[in-house]
């Protein structure tokens, strides 16, 4: 080989390097810039106070700002497809419910829950709480049980609208402990709760949260509560498993999602600036104050928890004729 041509060779591996390195440099670290955090509900909620605190802490690791963008309508979906069409880049992200894995049932979605959509890290969940109008002779889930059974079709339920998480949690009930209540479309919980308070309605079923004052006040009578263990805010009252109806595992989760096709080192550093938060006091204090507790799973787990209540909840809202509007 001559001189010349070991030179020209040694150029163009210069060359080669330098528009590696150029490229590399050209490409910051994630995040580089402001990143949007899309919650398909309306400003007020819980959801936007817990997607607010997330974006705050998310702003402090990282110097870089994160926007908090409320997009209700269309039952979830205007923000869920506005996700799904995002450039797959770490720079949208979604915060959202399990109104990802019920919605595609009652409505002709844009998206599909599963392929369009990478879940990046859960956050928190909310148990529900079976409560009944003081008025309704049942002091435990099992005498309530035996009074539905012998008052088919006579008493009812009241939900926050049709295809709600409450209107979905009561047509549970009813499949696995073999009654049959009316249901009672609110547009809202407040009215629905209103309304049971008055005697109006028999049954709800809510997030802790947003019953506890009536509950601590008497004007409501909590039968029975969601999840795995009793909850640290109603300890008092058994689970659902406990009263005899282990498979009733209804609860509220909230995740962070991204578009299907974001990078994995990508949606990994959001995963792990997330599970450093979920571990902090004052975010836990934070969430049981808005009536959650942390949920911390591998994105394998969950994925795995999302197809299992996309078919669970498909069977309910089958089974139960549910729709938006009934």
């Amino acid at each position: 080989m001559t001189l010349t041509t070991i030179a020209r060779a040694c150029i163009l591996v210069a060359a080669t390097f330098g528009m590696l390195t150029g490229t590399a440099a050209a490409q910051p670290a994630y995040p580089g810039k402001p990143i949007r955090m899309i919650v398909p509900y309306a400003t007020g909620g819980s959801v936007t106070i817990l997607a607010r605190y997330v974006s705050q802490k998310l702003n402090e690791a990282w110097g870089q700002q994160v926007i908090v963008d409320n997009r209700p309508g269309g039952n979830t979906v205007i923000g869920s497809e506005a996700l799904a069409k995002s450039a797959p880049d770490g720079y949208t992200i979604m915060l959202t419910s399990m109104d990802l894995v019920t919605v595609p049932h009652l409505l002709n979605t844009p998206f599909d829950s599963i392929r369009d959509f990478t879940p990046v890290a859960t956050l928190a969940v909310s148990e529900f709480v079976m409560v009944l109008n003081p008025a309704v002779p049942a002091g435990s889930l099992p005498e309530f049980i035996d009074l539905a059974k012998s008052r088919p079709g006579r008493l009812n339920f009241a939900s926050a609208g049709g295809g709600s998480p409450a209107h979905i949690a009561a047509e549970s009930f009813n499949i696995a402990a073999g009654v049959k209540m009316q249901h009672v479309p609110y547009k809202g919980g407040a009215p629905a709760i209103t309304d049971l308070i008055g005697g109006q309605v028999d049954l709800y079923f809510s997030p802790i949260i947003t019953v506890l004052p009536h509950i601590k006040a008497g004007r409501l009578k909590p039968i029975a509560t969601s999840g795995n263990a009793r909850s640290a805010a109603l300890p008092q009252v058994a689970t659902f498993s406990e009263g005899g109806l282990p498979g009733l595992d209804i609860r509220l989760w909230f995740a962070l999602f991204a578009p299907a096709g974001t990078p994995r080192e990508i949606t990994d550093r959001i995963s792990a600036e997330v599970d450093k938060m979920l571990k902090t006091p004052d975010f836990r204090e934070k969430l049981v104050s808005q009536g959650m507790e942390p949920f911390i799973t591998t994105n394998e787990q969950f994925s795995a928890l999302m197809r299992s209540e996309l078919t669970k909840f498909g069977r309910v809202i089958k089974a139960a004729n549910i729709r938006l509007d009934n």
